[in-house]
């Protein structure tokens, strides 16, 4: 007889509900559960039948080597191995015409396409991917299924949290101009600057890198603003070191915030604030969608919005005195 989500259950000593999220839901679980659940899995053989109805799913990002998108893809990676569905994993290294190309050849060749942080317009996107199974992370595109992260949340906190450490300039240094989630921050920073009277200026749009960053450093200094945002963590890194290289100390002279929360912005010295984006979440729930969508399950929702949260650490402090 084969074993059941019940048998896995008693197994690894959980609810039956808390089985069943480690294959539907993993990223709602502790790793040490999660893989509890797991090896209980495979002691008793549940999960083998699935082996023959395995799909194969693409995942398409702008650059693989940038944390958030790593971190992503492990957890999609996580989602399709209970299903022992494959992945293929293609980078367009932030180029709109390779994104082009993969996602019309993937839309033809594979079963179904999880797009994160797309670069392409939606209407070029439609036009790509056609009737082929899609979700979009980070974006939207006409009617596909989407995962949003909402940095508003986030952001308002962090205008909030400079204004009452006296901060009343604040330069904002964007990442690539392609980037939705970019324009997103962009606008939201601006609502809420103006809400307080904060002075917002731009810096130049820059690579989402922390070489992005220091190149963006001087513009930052000569901009005489006293806080920085910067579009991620890695650009507020790179913010930080060039600003350093330039004689300003973090947060003496400039406090600075990201967004992200990438395990590198707890570990720096000093500590970044930054918005925290609910990250792994995002990839194993786009995943997840996908697989519902391929299987012709209804959908609950459309479209997932996950709330942000500002996390003080120690790069922001009051605004120098004089300011």
């Amino acid at each position: 007889m084969a074993a059941t989500l019940s048998d896995v259950a008693t197994r690894a000593g959980v609810s039956l509900a808390t089985a069943s999220r480690a294959f539907k839901d993993p990223a709602m679980l502790a790793s040490g559960t999660r893989q509890r659940v797991m090896a209980a899995a495979a002691e008793v053989g549940y999960g083998a039948p699935l082996y023959n109805g395995s799909r194969t799913l693409g995942v398409v990002v702008p650059d693989m080597s940038n944390a958030v998108l790593s971190a992503q893809i492990k957890s999609m990676q996580e989602q399709v191995w209970h299903g022992r569905h494959r992945m293929v994993l293609a980078d367009t290294s932030e180029d709109t015409v390779r994104e082009r190309e993969i996602l019309e050849r993937m839309s033809s060749e594979l079963d179904g396409i999880v797009l994160v942080s797309p670069r392409l317009p939606a209407l070029d996107i439609e036009a790509a991917v056609g009737a082929a199974p899609l979700v979009i992370v980070n974006a939207e595109a006409g009617t596909a299924p989407r995962i949003l992260m909402d940095e508003a949340q986030g952001l308002r906190e962090a205008v909030e949290h400079l204004y009452a450490l006296g901060h009343r300039k604040i330069v904002y240094v964007p990442g690539p101009a392609s980037s939705a989630a970019n324009t997103r921050r962009k606008a939201a920073l601006v609502r809420f600057c103006q809400e307080r009277d904060i002075d917002l200026v731009f810096a130049g749009n820059q690579a989402a890198t922390v070489l992005g960053g220091r190149s963006a450093a001087a513009s930052v200094i000569a901009s005489g603003a006293t806080a920085v945002v910067a579009y991620n963590d890695l650009v507020a890194l790179g913010v930080m070191s060039g600003a350093r290289d330039l004689g300003r100390q973090c947060p003496g002279d400039l406090s600075i915030v990201g967004i992200d929360d990438i395990e590198m912005a707890s570990v720096f010295d000093p500590g970044l604030t930054t918005v925290r984006l609910p990250i792994e979440r995002s990839g194993a729930l786009g995943m997840e969608m996908l697989l519902d969508l391929i299987a012709g399950r209804s959908l609950s929702r459309t479209e997932v919005r996950l709330e942000s949260q500002l996390i003080v650490r120690y790069s922001t402090s009051t605004a120098p005195s004089g300011t």
